[in-house]
């Protein structure tokens, strides 16, 4: 018997992608602690890197510089990535609430959520302004705000970040042809706890730029077009940000932490002080025995310390490691163009040399993401059998359809099943479903298990659920009822618990929403998570087969394709993380809707694991005739190509190519994604052609990306795309 994996017997949750949990999630990929399920909670899938947001503001940086990505840092650190918000923490239950889903189970949590910048109780800038933090959503604001030709923009608060923010915004408005027009407003003194030498080098420069910075300004309103001072007078700003200072994150206030001016208050070993396994980093954090100013370098320095006392608690040790911050720090200031200011000590000093220095500097903490280290897999035993290395080949094996046996491999063997020559059963292996004579009444019955390509139970057993339904839904009927198969990997009780709650949580919705009802299933212990539905449905007029197809009938299908070649790019850490969680968004999305459109469909089949070339052969097969695709007409999801561009394929891929010689495709990686399995994929439907419009514009309206993508044509079975 193989060796088992460890099993799990131990929940961290970290909530927030801020610095210090970016720094220990790397450490952690690195040298994790072995029965530990890491989670990570934040609402987006990259996190910016807040010493290189004033560049990127200026025009010196892209984007893609100075994002972390959580997806790619998740996988390489084995985690899970909840793209979600936290909303609470039952301390006692030891749960943390995130909208939209079951609570999290921890044993050890941290908080590094950061803080806002938004002048909470400012009449019209909840709906008018945005705030520079949390940097998210400020960055592609201005970015939207830019390629809009800009305008007039006001800058509330004169701090540090909104100093550098002004110049940063003025420099980028004069470098895209605009006479920069920036105000900068400080209800009190402009740059306080600056150093009066490094103050008059930053108020020039802002002279320079053009800003207009008034100091005794009182903000009383802001509008879509306008900023109202308390003394009645107009400043015109199509774009207002709000930098007046720190606010911590609200629903800290009901969690029943400690907490210091909404700060969560924690001691040396960055605990909380009344709620044990519970840490807090960052500027969330008020350090008890030694207060520090909110500056993302204590952040930085926090994380080894938080790493180990996590590892020690874990482990079933008290955390033992203790956090003492620098009295003072080195502050590099952009200042709008490519030069920066120094300021420590009360010295300062400026020029372009110092933004040199700060780039290499920035660079270098950047690596850190963009140049994660290759991890060696285990080594094999000495002796082993003859083969081993083959095939387990030089990438990771696919997960979802992309892990199944291929289409040629099943073929061949459901050929020589015998048949038991019943009557009431009225297809053979082959079809989406079987169908099955009751009582006058067909129904249809089908099931498809995935192996796990997320580390999330809940998303996995989401999309399980809906990529089940799909052979129900292309047969044209309606769903009646569901048994579950779900393997779990090896885990304490507690643990097991927890995982199917989620698991069930998720089908349930699934489901239920589809008008169906779990009606019971099967559990088991294995090597990795394994979740599976058998399914059946009713139909209320004859089943839509493959067969059915005539010539003439238009292709329409309903979701785009490149889900595999996502899923492996992420596996290989070569994806980047907004196109790997629109893929997973898109497998969520039930397919009942178009199935419900398309009932007058001639011949319909679900996109899954032999790719958008190989169903559609299929349906060629049944029907007796050729197809042609429009290629240009056929979806890609978000980054598939140049994923595909660069060599990237799922495992199955290579069995699904073996078809190419009734498959005539042009050359290039578009080409190549006909043959790339789908998981959870769209409908791909032979409608009349009188009819397509129509059915296309309701498709539409129903919200369904559905698109016409080729057309049935008389001739033996086979599949030209041009």
């Amino acid at each position: 018997m193989q060796p088992a994996p460890l099993p799990l017997t131990q929940e961290l949750v970290l909530i927030g992608g801020g610095h210090a949990h970016a720094l220990v999630l790397r450490m952690w990929g690195m040298n994790p602690l072995p029965g530990v399920r890491v989670t990570v909670i934040d609402p987006n899938p990259s996190a910016p890197y807040t010493g290189m947001l004033p560049g990127h503001v200026a025009g010196h940086y892209a984007l893609d510089e100075l994002e972390i990505d959580l997806v790619k840092l998740a996988r390489f650190a084995g985690a899970r990535l909840i793209l979600g918000r936290a909303t609470g923490i039952d301390r006692d239950a030891r749960l943390i609430h995130v909208s939209g889903r079951p609570p999290i189970p921890y044993d050890a949590a941290g908080i590094d959520i950061g803080i806002s910048s938004a002048p909470v109780t400012l009449s019209g800038f909840a709906e008018h302004g945005v705030s520079a933090k949390p940097l998210g959503p400020y960055a592609a604001r201005w970015r939207d705000f830019l390629a809009q030709g800009g305008g007039p923009v006001a800058v509330i608060g004169g701090g540090v970040g909104g100093v550098e923010l002004a110049m940063a915004m003025a420099h980028a408005l004069k470098a895209s042809g605009q006479t920069p027009r920036v105000t900068l407003l400080e209800r009190d003194r402009l740059l306080p706890g600056v150093g009066d030498r490094a103050r008059a080098t930053l108020m020039a420069r802002l002279a320079a730029l053009g800003v207009d910075s008034r100091e005794g300004a009182d903000v009383a309103s802001v509008s879509d077009r306008s900023v109202t001072l308390a003394c009645g007078t107009d400043l015109p700003a199509h774009l207002t940000i709000g930098a007046a200072g720190a606010r911590p994150q609200p629903w800290l206030a009901e969690t029943g932490l400690d907490l210091t001016d909404g700060y969560v208050t924690v001691g040396p070993d960055l605990q909380s002080v009344n709620t044990p396994g519970v840490f807090a980093t960052g500027d969330c954090a008020h350090l008890s025995h030694d207060p520090r100013p909110k500056a993302g370098v204590f952040a930085v320095r926090e994380a080894p310390v938080l790493y180990r006392n996590l590892r020690a608690l874990l482990s079933g040790h008290p955390p033992a490691k203790t956090y003492r911050p620098q009295r003072d720090y080195l502050k590099l200031i952009s200042l709008g163009e490519r030069s920066a200011l120094m300021d420590k000590h009360g010295f300062s000093v400026s020029g372009r040399w110092l933004w040199r220095w700060k780039d290499r500097i920035d660079r270098k903490f950047m690596r850190k993401f963009h140049e994660l280290p290759e991890m060696a897999p285990p080594p094999l035993p000495r002796a082993h059998a003859a083969g081993v290395t083959e095939a387990l080949g030089d990438k990771p094996a696919c997960g979802g359809c992309g892990a199944k046996v291929g289409g040629a491999t099943l073929g061949r063997v459901l050929a020589g099943l015998p048949s038991a020559g019943r009557s009431d059963v009225e297809t053979r292996p082959g079809d989406d479903a079987a169908v099955l004579a009751i009582g006058g009444t067909r129904q249809v019955i089908t099931t498809d298990h995935l192996r796990a390509f997320t580390e999330d139970p809940y998303l996995q057993a989401k999309i399980a659920a809906v990529h089940a339904l799909g052979d129900a839904w292309a047969m044209g009927a309606k769903p009646q009822a569901a048994l579950a198969q779900i393997i779990l990997p090896r885990m304490a009780p507690a643990l097991q618990g927890h995982w199917l709650a989620e698991i069930m949580a998720a089908a349930s919705a699934v489901f239920t929403d589809a008008g169906a009802e779990i009606v019971g299933g099967h559990t088991s212990l294995g090597t990795e998570l394994t979740v599976g539905f058998t399914v059946t449905g009713l139909c209320d007029q004859d089943p839509i087969t493959l067969a059915g197809a005539r010539p003439g009938d238009v292709l329409i299908l309903t979701k785009p394709i490149g889900s595999g070649t996502v899923l492996a790019g992420e596996m290989q850490r070569k994806a980047q993380g907004r196109w790997v969680m629109a893929a997973l968004a898109q497998m969520t999305e039930p397919q009942g809707r178009a199935a419900a459109e398309l009932a007058g469909a001639n011949a319909m089949t679900d996109v899954t694991g032999f790719g958008l070339a190989g169903h559609l052969l299929a349906i060629c097969d049944a029907s007796g005739l050729a197809a042609e695709l429009a290629l240009d007409a056929v979806p890609f999801l978000p980054g598939a190509v140049d994923l595909a561009e660069a060599g990237i394929r799922s495992t199955l891929y290579p069995e699904n190519r073996s078809l190419a010689d009734r498959v005539s495709v042009p050359w290039g990686a578009k080409g190549e994604l006909l043959f790339d399995p789908q998981t959870a994929g769209g409908l791909l439907a032979a409608v009349p052609e009188e009819t397509a419009e129509r059915v296309l514009f309701r498709l539409q309206d129903a919200g369904v990306p559905a698109v016409r993508i080729g057309r049935m044509v008389a001739g033996s079975p086979f599949v030209t795309a041009t």
